[in-house]
């Protein structure tokens, strides 16, 4: 797509203006601009389309209308609420760090976009592509919980570095697990290119990486504090969390970044698991828009269906779980490696058989020890408390 860009301004250019002093840079820094126009607007409006989605889906889940006043179906409620937070005031709080309190919102809105600078919307509609785009994926994510920490101790507030303190646990535990599962489909594709990953999969890697999909999909979640991992805003123990002191725009730029985020996840997600762009007749940016939409149903299905997880029970899924579930898998997946080399016919579904025979049913024994043990009494001689009996003076039975 850049050069596609760039030939068009060049040819452009010649026709009414000749022999430019830095054409090349001009050129180089016009064709920037409108890429990151185009992908920054798509993404904008995408996250108008997803609170209104997820309102009316959630209406739905709840057996209720959800918005339906602006426009048709409530179509422009996202709309009017972009506009009312842009005249809410501004304020910040006496004892915070003006200047980090200010960039806080945008460490955690600009990385989301640069994601997009390497997920390809095509099989050659892509902004760049680069020889290590799984690992630039992975180090512009974690950038996100840097910005709430910065929000939290700008901010000066005890509730806001409880928030803090856990979106630190939460980051740490969870990245390792996200990177390690994608070492199979790096080992299975020899490469580290997003691109080269999309056109390998003839087959799906959701199919021939089933636990790797688990894992990365589940510390996406995580990392993007959705329910039931949204520990760092809860509502009943720390009101919004880090976003406490927040107002105004500087608040409706982490409300644009949390749904920005579940945008991007949803389409790394599709574009590493689910083949990106892959699909028959139509435009690949048609198939990949599907895929995004489907992962973003399923994530919202979530929200409305599974309550949030406590502080010990996330730590616990993610050390005694998802990260033994990626080293199993990295094991399974590096044999099968091994046995059928690149270039056999049916690899793909022989390394799947491995993956779905000796892998998966791990998963199953991690999440049955992980299960809450049910809360019973089993002490017969518990106290007993005559309220509201013949006994009208409370007596305190004591335990043989």
């Amino acid at each position: 797509m850049f050069e596609f860009i760039y030939n068009i301004l060049d040819f452009s250019f010649d026709l009414v203006i000749k022999d430019i002093k830095f054409e090349n840079y001009i050129l180089t820094g016009l064709t920037g601009v409108i890429i990151a126009f185009a992908v920054i607007n798509g993404v904008l409006g995408g996250v108008l389309a997803l609170i209104w989605g997820e309102r009316r889906l959630l209406g739905r889940f709840q057996q209720r209308t959800g918005p339906n006043r602006w426009g048709p179906q409530g179509i422009l409620t996202s709309t009017a609420d972009a506009v009312k937070v842009m005249f809410k005031e501004d304020i910040v709080p006496e004892e915070a760090d003006r200047y980090i309190f200010n960039v806080a919102p945008l460490l955690l809105v600009i990385p989301v976009f640069i994601i997009f600078s390497v997920i390809p919307f095509g099989i050659s509609l892509y902004a760049v592509d680069i020889n290590v785009s799984a690992l630039f994926i992975l180090a512009i994510t974690s950038i996100s919980g840097l910005s709430i920490i910065c929000a939290a101790w700008a901010s000066a507030n005890r509730i806001a570095i409880f928030s803090a303190l856990r979106s630190v646990a939460m980051l740490i535990s969870y990245e390792i697990p996200v990177g390690l599962s994608l070492v199979g489909i790096l080992l299975i594709c020899e490469s580290m290119s997003v691109m080269d990953i999309v056109i390998y999969q003839k087959i799906p890697f959701i199919f021939i990486q089933p636990v790797a999909a688990i894992v990365f999909f589940l510390g996406s979640l995580a990392e993007i504090n959705r329910t039931p991992f949204d520990l760092t805003e809860a509502e009943s123990e720390l009101a919004a969390g880090y976003q406490n002191d927040y107002s105004g725009m500087k608040w409706g730029l982490f409300y644009l970044g949390e749904f920005a985020a579940a945008i991007a996840a949803a389409t790394v997600f599709s574009t590493l698991f689910l083949g990106g762009p892959n699909g028959p007749f139509l435009p690949g940016i048609f198939w990949l828009t599907v895929k995004v939409v489907a992962v973003l149903f399923f994530i919202i299905w979530i929200r409305a269906s599974w309550p949030r997880f406590r502080i010990d029970q996330v730590l616990n899924l993610a050390w005694k779980g998802l990260f033994e579930l990626t080293l199993v898998n990295i094991i399974v997946t590096s044999i099968a490696v091994i046995i059928w080399t690149d270039g056999e016919s049916n690899r793909l579904i022989y390394i799947g058989l491995a993956n779905w025979v000796f892998a998966f049913p791990f998963v199953i024994l991690i999440f049955k020890m992980l299960k809450t043990s049910n809360y019973k009494n089993t002490n017969k001689e518990s106290m007993t408390y005559p309220i509201g009996s013949d006994t009208p003076k409370f007596i305190k039975e004591k335990i043989k």
